[in-house]
């Protein structure tokens, strides 16, 4: 018990913070029923978690090194869980939303440390097992998280995804606090505060923007003054990386056009895989009458595509550069992207399968080898910074995927209904209430004899606003992955510059698991 000790409290924690990506989906009707959110409001409930994730993650990883690794995992779970608590019982979206970002802020710190404290706690095998468990539990967490989120939303109430994260947290806190020891980096290194709040600022503006573009147009001043600020902000955070003598973020390595295609390649295959299911779940649930536990059913596919794709090809792989099953899998969720737009008015879940499986399967291909490129891609004293750029990237690539698709999704909508019996007095409106999954309210407030004729409006302009948004995914993916395979060096000077030898690149990625 006590040699297993630190996985087994470490792994239920990173289990839980990967879930809460993803299980929130599933309950967004729910939600918006319970409080009264509106389409704006459900993209701040998945935004405002990963946004909050990828923003502080290289800054706790720092601050880690400096305070204490196991602190800052104690410190990171006791704020999720507290926030989870917060997420239940919030009274209004408001307040949900401050949550999930204080969800997101504990998350980083546990993501932060996790890798690091279990690459200290164990050597050899054993540390292989470890990572091998991690890397299971991270793959488990897309498949479980819309299923469990199903099963708790339709049998308690929205109110239980949150819920969960109780006990496992307060759980792992009493494990980690007997079972694993502290441990430090660079306890002189200074925690990069101008880089992370200008980091932040550019990244939330950003995505605050496009989110209020959505709903009020890109000729809305506010809107206007929001993206100048993004831009002026990530200036700023370029100007202050350049200029700090210990950055969060080294830009130079953006010179290296394999590590620059590695971190856009893992934005845009997060952004095309992911970013367009809030709107497919609320489809199942809002247009389709499905239950939670059916549309989280309804996701099996991929997830357990992925699960497999990534199981069976990880040894055949290990001789394989990583470009290739990179590139290649990032091509495959744009094109599954691109075959889910067979969906049309008449479409049930079905009709989604063969896309989900070759999304899934791109998920399985080029996820797992992107750790091992990235490490590659720079010198070993770089490869804990590789690490922490590439988790916030992923992270970056679905919350700015959530605000960009609602863009889309709104537009196509509001110019569907406009002229039909759903559209009422404003058709964008309408756009606002579909996506927060008011099908049936609108619907219902017909008058009876045209309920028909509005019912087949909702579900012409749905199925027309998630087309839009499977293509955007697709062209995107299809981009990013023939990006990679253009600018992901595979030669074996690259790999010396990037690794030294076999056996630097097994020291670069033991490096990265305990500065990560």
């Amino acid at each position: 018990m006590r040699k297993w000790g630190p996985l087994l409290a470490i792994s239920p924690a990173a289990l839980m913070l990967l879930i809460d990506i993803t299980i929130a989906m599933v309950a967004l009707p729910d939600m918006a029923d319970d409080l009264g959110s509106s389409y704006t409001d459900l993209q701040w409930v998945m935004d405002a978690y990963s946004l909050a994730l990828a923003t502080v993650l290289m800054g706790a990883g720092s601050l880690a090194d400096r305070v204490g690794r196991k602190r800052v995992f104690v410190w990171g779970t006791g704020l999720f869980t507290v926030a989870s608590a917060l997420c239940a019982f919030s009274p209004d979206t408001g307040t949900l939303i401050a949550a999930r970002a204080l969800q997101g802020i504990g998350g980083a710190a546990m993501f932060a440390t996790t890798l690091a404290l279990l690459g200290l706690a164990y050597e050899g095998r054993d540390r292989g097992v470890a990572f091998g468990v991690w890397g299971a539990v991270s793959g488990a967490a897309a498949a479980i998280g819309p299923v469990l989120g199903g099963v708790l939303t339709e049998h308690v109430g929205w109110e239980a995804v949150f819920l969960v994260n109780l006990p496992v947290g307060v759980l792992a806190i009493a494990m980690t606090l007997r079972l694993i020891t502290e441990s430090y980096g660079d306890r002189n290194a200074r925690v990069d505060v101008p880089g992370t709040a200008t980091f932040t600022a550019g990244a939330g503006l950003l995505t605050y923007g496009l989110i209020r573009a959505g709903g009020h147009g890109w000729d809305d001043g506010l809107t206007l003054g929001v993206l100048a600020g993004s831009a002026a902000a990530l200036v700023a955070f370029v100007v202050v990386e350049y200029r700090t003598a210990q950055p969060m973020l080294e830009l130079r390595l953006f010179r290296r056009a394999s590590f620059a295609g590695i971190m856009a390649g893992c934005m845009f295959m997060q952004f095309a895989a992911f970013s367009c299911f809030p709107q497919v779940s609320v489809w199942f649930q809002s247009v389709l009458g499905y239950g939670p536990v059916k549309a989280g059913l309804a996701l099996l596919p991929m997830a357990g595509t992925a699960f497999i794709v990534a199981a069976a090809a990880s040894g055949p792989l290990t001789a394989v550069p990583p470009r290739y099953p990179i590139g290649v899998g990032i091509v495959l969720v744009g094109t599954g992207s691109l075959v889910l737009t067979l969906l049309d008015t008449g479409s049930d879940w079905t009709t989604l399968v063969p896309g989900l499986v070759l999304i899934g399967a791109g998920i399985g291909l080029g996820m797992p080898q992107m750790a091992a490129a990235a490490y590659a891609a720079v010198p070993p004293e770089r490869s804990g910074m590789a690490g922490g750029a590439l988790n916030t990237f992923r992270q970056l690539g679905f919350a700015l995927g959530v605000a960009v698709v609602g863009v889309v999704f709104r537009a196509a909508v509001g110019d569907s209904v406009d002229g039909t019996a759903a559209a009422g007095s404003d058709p964008h409106a309408t756009a606002e209430a579909l996506g927060g999954g008011q099908a049936g309210r609108i619907v219902g407030s017909a008058p009876a004899d045209k309920r028909g004729a509005v019912a087949d409006a909702i579900h012409h302009a749905f199925a027309t606003g998630l087309d839009r948004v499977f293509v955007v995914c697709g062209v995107i993916g299809v981009a990013a992955g023939v990006l990679v395979l253009l600018t992901v060096d595979t030669s074996p000077e690259s790999a010396s510059a990037g690794r030294g030898a076999p056996e630097q690149a097994s020291a670069a990625a033991d490096q990265a698991a305990a500065e990560t």
